[in-house]
């Protein structure tokens, strides 16, 4: 049985200066995680800004992160729509294009009771063989998935796992509590992944990892080592980054952080505006405060501290 695991990057979409998906941006992308050694890809998820793409550029995406992954680590791709009529056609021609896994956010814009939030979930995994991970991020749906909703769903021989973006570890206790052991409850809040792997979790969905791939895969394989203290240190370093979240919409800061150490990642799409001129002097300070502790060189590679 498929089991996601680990620490899985929560991927950027780069867009060039056309506001067009940037291909050999994404491909830099790929390979950069893949040699970071980070357990999964996880593309067209909230940071990868899939509410403003069509559903041609969805697939376009999805194929250059499959094609560029070359079966090195398994690719989970967003398929969740407003509907579950979209959703179920989506997630039909991402099975086509060989992704791994699908990533079904609740269904948006509405607010839906428990037993239609379940059916939608029924029914888009009767309509694909892939394994699907639920995605709970109740402040950007305004639909929760509750614990008990969840423990029904896991029963669902091809819904194997869930990631919540809820920022309560509350939560993640209640779904574990409430289902079994072969049921991946992965940390979709950074600043959670080393409590929720300590609750018994199994990792994390994370947009740091974009910036800091080494350092968030750390702390997973530290914690597996049993090194709790250095797990705690790699998980630290992670709070001025997610801090710095304020300074602008989403992903407009975590697009300006991989900028400013050299990874091609364009701005975000309209209406989302470029970081102030101060937002982004702020931002270019956390940053060299991470090059001065030796998590990036001076010319914006990763350092070896970790």
């Amino acid at each position: 049985m498929f089991k996601p695991a680990g620490i899985i990057p929560a991927m950027v979409t780069p867009f060039d200066a056309n506001h067009h998906v940037d291909e050999t941006a994404l491909r830099q992308l790929v390979r950069r995680l893949v040699e970071a050694r980070v357990h999964g890809l996880f593309c067209l998820g909230t940071n990868g800004e899939f509410f403003y793409l069509t559903a041609e550029e969805k697939l376009r995406v999805a194929e250059i992160v499959i094609d560029e992954a070359q079966g090195k680590l398994p690719v989970y791709v967003g398929a969740g729509c407003a509907g579950t009529k979209e959703t179920v056609w989506l997630a039909e021609r991402l099975e086509r294009l060989g992704a791994d896994a699908l990533s079904i956010i609740t269904p948006y814009f509405l607010t839906f009771t428990q037993q239609e939030l379940m059916g939608h979930y029924q029914t888009v995994a009767a309509a694909t063989s892939l394994p699907l991970i639920m995605y709970n991020i109740p402040a950007r749906t305004g639909n929760s998935l509750q614990p008990r909703t969840v423990g029904e769903l896991s029963k669902v021989p091809t819904i194997v796992g869930i990631k919540d973006s809820s920022g309560s570890f509350d939560t993640i206790l209640q779904y574990l509590e409430l289902t079994g052991p072969d049921f991946a409850v992965l940390a979709g809040t950074d600043s959670l992944i080393l409590p929720t792997l300590m609750a018994g979790g199994h990792g994390a969905i994370a947009a740091t990892a974009n910036v800091f791939p080494e350092t968030v895969r750390s702390i997973y394989e530290l914690w597996l080592q049993g090194k709790t203290e250095e797990a705690e240190l790699a998980q630290r370093h992670l709070r001025a980054l997610r801090s710095a979240f304020s300074l602008g919409t989403l992903p407009s800061v975590l697009k300006e952080a991989m900028k400013l150490i050299g990874l091609p990642a364009g701005e975000s799409r309209l209406p989302v505006q470029p970081l102030s001129p101060e937002a982004k002097a702020v931002l270019t300070g956390v940053m060299e405060k991470y090059r001065e502790a030796g998590l990036f060189d001076a010319a914006g590679l990763p350092g070896n501290s970790i």
